[in-house]
């Protein structure tokens, strides 16, 4: 096994840590203050491709492999984690449009997920369906020709201010198996925004609830087939959950970065904090730990690119371990801060408010665990 990058992913690699330091880093702390979308800034990366990653070559995206995806986001998430994360959100909405959808709604969607000039919020979770997903209630009931719309989403990521959504809602009473996908205009009649939700952190981004009433969406707003929703979701989840573990390691590598330098500048008792063996020690825990949560983030996005068998265990493990990692590495960077690392000069209270809810969306940790005992202790998985 090479675990060398290969020239093209470095020149991915390269192209993404220009963007961040020049477009991203110094306008974080602003937009996170202020509580501004980027818009602009995010057009700028899709022009690079940033918003089509794997998106399949013939609908216009990169077609990159989620571990190429991955790399590239490491890098953009150390400029700045919301917006980085808000990026592979969109992502998967132009990858669930581009690759499930009818020909008509491609030929309307693409083009403009692809740019950037449409964005894009993915709408599962609801107010009583969190890490419950298939017990939604979102319902799609065919009238006619067309398909109603009716129900509410919960803790979207873009909702208000994207342009198009992808919805799953329930077309029969089957379970995980009613469940079906749609692409939908979001300015279409009917569909109504809560509040932008006042968070710890994720500021660049506004998440707000979504209400549907009585939308009408023509036929070809379907994704797939009806009752293929929930596979939809899992397959986005699966890729979801490698995203959200690289945006934990590209913080927590900057927070470990700053932290290092912090500690060959800064003095006490006469010597730079460097020096100090105990805070050594701590130093090389959190390297050691990012380098293994890093190492099984990509691993796992091999598993998935192979389409191994037992790719969403390997998910699973690799989104608990690295955003728990990802949080323990920014919370020690602070630490090493001391009460600089409290104030908002300095970015390290930032990167420890945004990494912290990679623990609970893309399924809380807590259900990653159930999906990897799961594995092993009901279907009898060989996971090594």
């Amino acid at each position: 096994m090479d675990f060398e990058l290969t020239e093209e992913q470095r020149l991915f690699s390269e192209t993404a840590r220009q963007f961040a330091n020049e477009k991203l880093a110094p306008m974080a702390a602003q937009w996170d203050e202020k509580c501004e979308f980027p818009k602009e800034v995010l057009r700028e990366a899709g022009e690079l491709g940033f918003l089509s990653l794997y998106t399949p070559e013939e609908q216009g995206g990169l077609s990159l492999s989620r571990l190429d995806a991955s790399i590239i986001f490491e890098q953009l998430s150390m400029g700045c984690t919301s917006t980085t994360a808000f990026m592979t959100i969109h992502n998967m909405v132009t990858w669930m449009v581009a690759s499930f959808a009818t020909d008509q709604a491609k030929s309307l969607f693409c083009p403009k997920l692809i740019t950037g000039e449409w964005l894009g919020s993915y709408c599962l979770t609801e107010p009583n369906a969190g890490s419950d997903a298939a017990s939604l209630s979102t319902s799609a009931k065919k009238v006619g020709d067309k398909y109603q719309l009716d129900g509410a989403k919960a803790f979207i990521s873009g909702a208000g201010d994207s342009d198009v959504l992808v919805v799953m809602a329930r077309t029969s009473d089957e379970g995980a198996k009613g469940v079906s996908a749609f692409v939908v205009p979001a300015d279409a009649d009917g569909i109504s925004y809560g509040r932008k939700e006042p968070k710890m952190g994720w500021n660049s981004q506004p998440t707000r609830s979504v209400t549907f009433n009585n939308v009408e969406l023509p036929l070809s707003s379907l994704l797939g087939e009806e009752g293929q929703g929930f596979e939809f979701a899992m397959k986005g989840l699966d890729g979801g959950r490698i995203n959200i573990a690289t945006c934990s390691i590209g913080t927590a590598q900057q927070a470990l970065n700053q932290a290092t330098q912090y500690m060959q500048e800064r003095k006490q008792f006469g010597k730079s904090l460097a020096q100090f063996q105990g805070l050594q020690f701590k130093l090389a825990d959190m390297a050691t730990e990012l380098v293994a949560a890093r190492q099984l983030v990509r691993y796992a996005a091999s598993k998935l690119d192979n389409q191994d068998p037992e790719a969403t265990a390997y998910c699973a493990m690799a989104k608990r371990f690295a955003t728990d990692v990802g949080f323990k590495v920014c919370d020690q960077a602070l630490q090493l801060y001391g009460g600089y690392g409290y104030i908002k000069e300095y970015p390290l209270e930032r990167y420890f408010r945004d990494v912290r809810v990679h623990q609970i969306l893309e399924g809380t940790n807590e259900i990653m665990r159930l999906i990897i005992a799961r594995r092993l202790l009901v279907e009898g998985a060989d996971l090594v």
